[in-house]
């Protein structure tokens, strides 16, 4: 089996992660969070998303929250996550540097996220790339359902190509691809990446996962063994789609590193010090995350042999 000696991490907690929580976590309770991903050495973190506080309201302090984490000794990659170039605007005014466009592959959920269609999201990018160049910012693509879609189902892979042909002579630092909802198979992962990787062979690919179905860790090594050496992941494995029914969880960060560390795959963070950082949002959320190393421990935990009575 074909598999890569490191990983890349994109931590989304604070943004993917906590968008659906019923509380609204307060600035020094997100700051707590990022302090403690950092001592993890995490060190790309998409820290929030600059769209209407009504629409998402527990993102409303994104500007806020930057300005308290943008100083930070370990020099962590701060993105924000934009709808539209209003949104770009909005990143610029708090400083900063690193944007995250998103849109849909299927019409019908871009219509339910941003209120336009795919095609009408490809015409803004150009735009928002072009304020992005003039600022000095760097801009990566996220392609929202590009597994399948809640409400239109299979998205063919010929919709893929043609997005992916515009996409990729704009000199964009990073694709993401993404499973919105949970809908991709190993199979269906290896073959699109497969294809997608030989048809654009000069293209960073970043893979977006969601835990919906039990399956987000089957498709991350079906990614790798086609190529992908870059993950987003959430710590606890919270996260989900506000305009997708049915929406759970990405992958767990703390579950990812261990199966990647238990393999010799490395990733650089530490998983003792996630686990911590696992535990503390626990207690902030208020429930308990869909974690499963916090609830079992490594693989290599042993436990003391039962006394017999």
């Amino acid at each position: 089996m074909k598999l890569p000696k490191k990983v890349k991490i994109n931590e989304v907690v604070l943004r993917d992660g906590l968008q659906l929580e019923a509380k609204i976590l307060t600035l020094d309770e997100k700051k707590k969070i990022f302090d403690q991903l950092v001592k993890a050495a995490v060190q790309t973190i998409e820290f929030g998303s600059f769209v209407h506080p009504k629409l998402v309201p527990q993102m409303a302090n994104s500007g806020e929250l930057v300005e308290l984490i943008s100083e930070n000794p370990n020099d962590v990659k701060l993105i924000a996550l934009i709808p539209n170039l209003k949104g770009a605007k909005n990143a610029r005014e708090k400083g900063v540097k690193n944007l995250n466009f998103v849109f849909s592959a299927s019409d019908t959920h871009n219509e339910q996220n941003v209120q336009k269609s795919t095609k009408d999201s490809l015409s803004e990018l150009k735009e928002i790339l072009s304020y992005c160049k003039e600022q000095d910012i760097c801009l990566s693509v996220s392609i929202a359902t590009t597994f399948g879609c809640p409400f239109e189902g299979e998205v063919k892979k010929e919709r893929i190509y043609w997005i992916l042909e515009q996409l990729t002579s704009l000199d964009l630092e990073t694709i993401t691809l993404a499973d919105t909802t949970g809908m991709a198979n190993p199979q269906q992962v290896y073959d699109l990446i497969t294809e997608l990787t030989n048809k654009f062979p000069h293209q960073l690919f970043n893979l977006h996962f969601h835990n919906t179905r039990g399956m987000g860790l089957a498709n991350m090594m079906a990614a790798m063994q086609a190529g992908v050496t870059s993950f987003d992941a959430s710590l606890g494995g919270l996260g989900g789609c506000p305009f997708a029914p049915g929406a759970t969880g990405n992958i767990c960060t703390e579950d990812v590193v261990h199966m990647l560390h238990s393999m010799g795959i490395e990733t650089d963070l530490s998983l003792d010090e996630l686990l911590i950082a696992s535990k503390t949002l626990q207690q902030l959320v208020g429930h308990e995350t869909p974690s499963y190393v916090l609830k079992a421990g490594p693989y290599d935990r042993k436990y003391s042999i039962p006394t017999k009575k």
